[in-house]
């Protein structure tokens, strides 16, 4: 029997529900009028299609439409595979993305996988590693900061110079609610302040801050005992300790 085809508001308020709201299929149906059938029908669809909530901006309803009923092709298996061990070995490298690995892929095998399977079947493949050690957090408990990722730029109105920033971030670990500010410095004055104004836009300290390796951090790294930064020590974990 073919499937039920919704229009793409439905469509996109089922995703919601489930990937945004948490709501069981049972919910989901009563609140949209449809069978329980359908809404997993659709939530499958989505799943193999390989899309996550929130759903990319540039989607129209067209391309999200012919992403979930497109008239089935070649088996996966019929098609030729990259070796995923690979790939997963190239994310690691700075601004590499699953979307420029397919672009590559795609160059060498015409007829392989489109994006959204290539990126199901990596994630298919990402799951048979070894399992990390999920971490579980209590909410203010735990405050993870550290520089990310490549330096950034702004660019000088004036002259059209490229100015470095250091990108600067803290996330509390239990809801995902982040500060992020540009300074033009990593250095430990920066590191400081760069706290104080996180602590100042929380609202409130956490219980523990969870820094990287920054060196304005931690001097010498060591998995028991490293060597806290004296400065960093005295002018923002000590107080934190008597808070």
């Amino acid at each position: 029997m073919a499937a039920e085809r919704l229009s793409m508001r439905t469509t996109r308020e089922i995703l919601r529900l489930k990937w945004a709201c948490g709501r069981s299929n049972r919910q989901i149906a009563q609140s949209c009028g449809i069978a329980r059938s359908t809404v997993a029908d659709c939530l499958r669809r989505a799943t193999d299609a390989g899309l996550t909530w929130p759903l990319p901006p540039d989607l129209d309803e067209g391309t999200l439409e012919t992403q979930l009923y497109r008239p089935p092709g070649p088996p996966a298996e019929a098609r030729p595979l990259p070796d995923w061990a690979e790939v997963h070995q190239e994310l690691r490298h700075p601004h590499v993305t699953l979307q420029l690995l397919w672009h590559e892929y795609k160059a060498s095998q015409p007829t392989g996988l489109q994006y959204s399977q290539f990126c199901v079947h990596y994630r298919r493949w990402a799951r048979t590693l070894d399992v990390c050690l999920r971490q579980e957090h209590r909410a203010g408990e735990k405050l993870f900061v550290d520089y990310a990722g490549q330096s950034l730029y702004l660019a000088d109105p004036q002259t059209g110079a490229r100015i470095p920033v250091a990108l600067f971030v803290a996330v509390l670990g239990a809801s995902n609610y982040t500060y992020a500010e540009a300074t033009r410095a990593a250095d430990l004055p920066a590191w400081i302040a760069s706290h104080v104004r996180a602590f100042e836009y929380l609202g409130g300290v956490p219980a523990a801050l969870i820094p990287d390796n920054h060196k304005g951090a931690v001097l010498h790294p060591d998995r028991y005992e490293p060597d806290v930064h004296p400065t960093y020590l005295d002018n923002v974990l000590s107080p934190l300790m008597w808070c």
